[in-house]
């Protein structure tokens, strides 16, 4: 019987991590505690919470709690935290390159406006990397809730920043709303300006958001699109132009997109031969970090540990790393499966 190796060990890039979402539950209890702020019971359990986003209803519910939980980060240090805790969290997982993604707008009001949130998030995560020794870069996302030309504002902001450690440009929030063409000016300034086009896609609607992110938006890499699988031809588009797909297994069964692990199409991208990184999204509210995900991948869906290692590799391949890191990490994956 072959050795089934420890997931946990596994050398991997990690390119789905919302900010506020990345916090441990003992850091919100704390800090809510250090604030006075009357957390709903949903977070105060150490459980996820029951959600179920498929409806709006239960989209807004998500949302409320995300926001609940965003605010109790006030101070540059409860950023600081936050990003070195999640640093901690990843390398235990095994992850060696981190893109951490967030919507700066949303921090600007307690930290003293849009510029000075974005150089206390960009300042974190430089400390935090040099500390731990774990690389880390930051993904700038606009809110598809928002007005477009709040995006091309943050885009531009981005590319001011893209030598401060920004290397990536997304589209987050509920894609019901909002056209994806919206965004197209927002996403040519962040792609002139040499960042990568990373926008959500096929999460809560199906393989049409896909298609629009390619189009409209010249993805180089889709958050989620695990509903690409419903549809033959899109995912040999995929395939056959290296998008690389951000799936979130934990999250679409939380989230209600699937019923149960098993739901959630891993092995049809796989066969397909998209590339995928396997990501946690916000372990805050769904309860399972990096490595879990390779768990789910292995436990329901019957990859061995050369298709796992093949899943860490394309985690790495689809990253903004550099050449060096991601050789290293690379050599990690082989020395891991030898």
């Amino acid at each position: 019987m072959e050795r089934v190796r420890d997931v946990s060990l596994l050398p991997k890039a990690h390119l789905h991590l919302h900010f506020t979402g990345s916090m441990r539950p003992t850091t919100l209890l704390e800090l809510a505690d250090k604030y006075g702020v009357h957390l709903p019971e949903a977070l105060t359990t150490g459980q996820p919470p029951k959600l179920r986003a498929t409806d709006e209803r239960g989209w807004f519910r998500f949302q409320r709690l995300y926001d609940m939980a965003r605010s109790c980060l006030r101070e540059p240090e409860d950023i600081q935290r936050l990003v070195r805790e999640a640093a901690q969290e990843d390398l235990a997982d095994g992850s060696g390159w981190l893109e951490i993604q967030v919507d700066p707008t949303s921090y600007a009001p307690r930290l003293g406006g849009l510029i000075p949130a974005l150089e206390i998030i960009l300042d974190a995560v430089d400390t935090a990397s040099r500390e731990t020794g774990l690389g880390m870069r930051v993904l700038v996302a606009a809110n598809r809730m928002k007005h477009p030309l709040d995006a091309r504002t943050l885009a531009r902001l981005a590319v001011r920043y893209a030598d401060r450690g920004i290397v990536g440009f997304g589209l987050s929030n509920d894609e019901r709303r909002g056209m994806a063409r919206d965004f197209d000016r927002a996403f040519a300034i962040a792609r002139e300006g040499g960042l990568l086009a990373a926008p959500h896609g096929g999460e809560l609607t199906g393989p049409a958001s896909v298609r629009d992110c390619l189009d409209d938006l010249h993805a180089a890499r889709i958050g989620h699109g695990v509903r690409a699988a419903e549809d033959p031809r899109l995912l040999e588009r995929l395939a056959d132009r290296g998008v690389t797909c951000e799936v979130c297994p934990a999250s679409n069964v939380a989230l209600g997109v699937y019923e149960k692990p098993a739901d959630v199409p891993l092995r049809t991208l796989y066969d397909a031969g998209v590339p995928m990184a396997l990501g946690a999204d916000d372990p805050l509210l769904f309860g399972s970090r990096l490595a879990a995900q390779y768990e789910i991948a292995r436990e329901h869906h019957g990859f061995d540990d050369a298709q796992l290692a093949e899943l860490a590799r394309q985690s790495v391949r689809g990253s903004a790393a550099p050449a060096e890191v991601r050789e290293k990490l690379l050599a990690g994956v082989d020395d891991w499966l030898a």
